[in-house]
């Protein structure tokens, strides 16, 4: 008898389109589920405990797959900053950042709350003006990075589920993070083009830079592209393919120059640009979510997915967090797996994941279910043999 594979082979088969002994199963514990496994409140548990340890404590405690994201340490020698806490109430802290970026300096602030992950309150560029300049300083090519903690949280997870690492967000993103999203959009709307497209240029030079030191300088076998609001919800598809679509594909090429894999985080809205996915030879997309958050509805929504993406990139995701985990039955939980795995029969490219985030308020007997249903239906290999 064969020994079971551990839950890195499952999500390595998955992204390669090999088979399982099992298909994998990978819900996206983020922040609420492990905070609650560890037994500790959500502002502890941001400032105080390594993400990828909390994932890993979580993925056992279900016995799942999964996967996880973490980076190396930047620097920048025309970037430094300070940082203060500052008591709001017995539940809620500040965090204020003070970022001097070519001798300029820039305040932003995060909340953090006992209850909820925490949030971005204030960005550090108030000014559109200052935009281009702060960008090109951020991305100069003499910035360095050390991996040396990303490679000691990598031999930590070992075997257990997939530790990724996090090589770069999307172009979009990036403006938002130093603009907030409006101002972003509406200055991607209203500069001129030739700003953009040095901004761009220069960006995909850094990261692919970064890509192909991440690629030399470390074992990881697959890196990551997250998502905040680079997606179809947000701003469309025409944005996303102007100024994050040439992105992606210059880290895709640099990563696979190199034998790795790449996986991508796309929530929302997702069928206009599937194909898309399938032409970068994304080896891995998530979270492929159901209405209303998303628009692959079903198993005939799942059956469209499958055939644009077959043989290209693997499908991570799917369960309804709110509608199906939160509020729905075991039996609704055990429906939708069997919709995922009857749209993707005979097709090693998927991985049954979650529309995004585990929310707080999901039953246990939901979470097991999910498990189960996909461990009974795939038991002897996947793609199943009958």
């Amino acid at each position: 008898m064969k020994p079971a594979l551990t839950g890195k082979q499952r999500m390595l088969n998955a992204y390669r389109g090999l088979p399982n002994d099992r298909v994998a199963i990978a819900p996206e514990f983020w922040y609420y589920i492990p905070a609650k496994v560890l037994g500790v409140d959500m502002l502890q548990f941001e400032r105080d405990i390594p993400h990828w340890q909390a994932l890993q404590a979580t993925f056992r405690k279900y016995g799942t797959e999964g996967w996880g994201g973490v980076g190396g340490a930047e620097h920048n020698p025309a970037v430094s900053g300070d940082s203060r806490w500052e008591k709001i109430s017995d539940t809620q802290q500040r965090l204020v950042g003070e970022t001097r970026i070519g001798g300029q300096t820039f305040t932003s602030t995060r909340i953090y709350d006992v209850h909820e992950p925490s949030w971005t309150e204030t960005h550090p560029v108030k000014d559109p003006r200052d935009m281009a300049r702060v960008f090109e300083i951020m991305h100069a090519p003499d910035v360095t990075h050390d991996f040396t903690g990303a490679v000691r949280a990598w031999e930590a997870v070992g075997e257990d589920y997939l530790l990724e690492c996090a090589v770069c967000s999307p172009f979009s993103d990036v403006l938002a993070h130093f603009m907030g999203f409006e101002a972003a959009v509406e200055y991607l709307l209203t500069q001129a083009p030739a700003v953009l497209e040095r901004m761009q240029a220069r960006y995909i030079e850094n990261k692919v830079e970064l890509a192909r030191r991440a690629c030399e300088r470390t074992p990881f076998e697959s890196f990551f592209v997250g998502c905040s609001y680079a997606c179809n919800s947000l701003i469309g598809p025409n944005l996303w393919r102007t100024w994050d679509k040439p992105v992606i594909r210059a880290v895709a090429e640099e990563v696979h120059r190199h034998g790795r894999l790449l996986h991508i985080h796309f929530h929302g809205r997702c069928i206009e640009t599937v194909r898309d996915f399938a032409e970068l030879g994304l080896d891995c997309v998530c979270p492929f979510e159901r209405p209303p958050g998303g628009d692959v509805r079903g198993l005939d929504g799942l059956r469209t997915l499958e055939r644009a993406l077959r043989g290209r990139t693997t499908m991570n995701g799917n369960i309804h967090t709110v509608e199906t985990l939160i509020r729905g039955t075991e039996a609704d939980v055990r429906r939708e797996v069997g919709e995922v795995l009857e749209a993707f029969r005979g097709n090693p490219r998927v991985i049954v994941g979650t529309g995004d985030q585990v929310g707080l308020e999901t039953p246990e007997e939901n979470i097991h279910a999910m498990v189960d249903e996909c461990v009974r239906r795939s038991r002897g290999g996947w793609p199943s043999p009958g």
